[in-house]
């Protein structure tokens, strides 16, 4: 087959039928790349410097990988594989789907240049291919299979878009030199303001009321997982979901935690949703300690 006939990298052999054996491997110049892009960002995981990094002529990887796309798949591909799932669904589906994107955070947090990628077309790497045995069959449990993707899409949604929320802050954090601490200390002045215009009930509402701003960065994740897992729960058990709200509220919950703001990390978690705001003391300690 010549190079226009392998519609992507997996069909396409690593080694050529004849000729030397080659002097290095896909996994070498990977595991490279994913080095190069996890040190200094995604665009730095140039061909050039991945040879420079295994010692090898920047041409002469294209004999192994033809393309940058071709690269970024395996790349994703790898890293996909950090994920330490069970060989299979163990029956428990919320248990299950928890985990995986519990994992899936993870491996976003350590790899942050992933979120600098936007891939319309599916891929099927071995190991992406491994994740979604996993994480389908976790559903299968007698749902048309139209039902679990929308399901999946719901979940995925959540975990993708509160990562990169938190990257973003990250990213914003680094390139201002001003943490969300110091952000919200000198955005109190301004909070307070609003808040006694009274133009702003609902806002005025949340910075006094909400208890999602004093969650560190891991408990506002799994807190809005449940939610989402209730939702899921509401679709293929039709019962009321574990948090007895009514599918009513569940919609509503999700609807919040994909819109809501993006917040820090839980290594600069915030102490309350805005700095300077009027709170009794008791209650600011209660919702800390929830």
């Amino acid at each position: 087959m010549g190079d226009e006939e392998y519609p992507n990298i997996w069909m396409r052999p690593e080694r050529p039928a004849r000729g030397p054996r080659p002097a290095y491997s896909r996994a070498q110049i990977t595991e490279a790349a994913v080095r190069v892009a996890d040190a200094e960002g995604l665009e730095a995981a140039s061909m050039r410097r991945i040879a420079a990094e295994i010692g090898a002529g920047a041409m002469s990887l294209y004999r192994y990988v033809p393309s940058r796309d071709d690269l970024i798949e395996l790349m994703v591909d790898l890293i996909e594989g950090e994920q330490d799932l069970p060989e299979r669904p163990t029956g428990d589906w919320r248990a299950d789907l928890r985990l995986v994107a519990e994992q899936t955070r993870a491996m976003w947090l350590r790899h942050p240049w992933i979120a600098r990628l936007h891939r319309g077309r599916p891929a099927f790497g071995p190991n992406q291919l491994r994740f979604l045995e996993f994480v389908v069959g976790t559903l299968d449990v007698g749902q048309p299979i139209d039902e679990i993707l929308e399901l999946l899409d719901l979940l995925h949604g959540y975990v993708e878009r509160t990562v990169r929320g938190e990257l973003m802050w990250v990213e914003e954090s680094r390139r201002s030199g001003v943490g969300e601490s110091d952000w919200m200390a000198r955005s109190g002045p301004y909070v307070r303001r609003l808040m006694d215009s009274g133009d702003y009930p609902m806002f005025t509402r949340i910075v006094v009321e909400a208890r999602q701003p004093h969650m560190n960065r891991d408990e506002r994740f799994r807190s809005g997982l449940e939610r989402v897992l209730d939702c899921i729960a509401v679709a293929i058990e039709g019962a009321a979901p574990a948090g007895n709200a009514s599918g009513r509220d569940v919609a509503d919950l999700i609807d919040f935690s994909l819109a809501g703001p993006d917040e820090a990390p839980a290594s600069d978690a915030p102490g309350g949703a805005a700095a300077g705001r009027d709170v009794p003391a008791g209650d600011a300690q209660r919702s800390r300690r929830r």
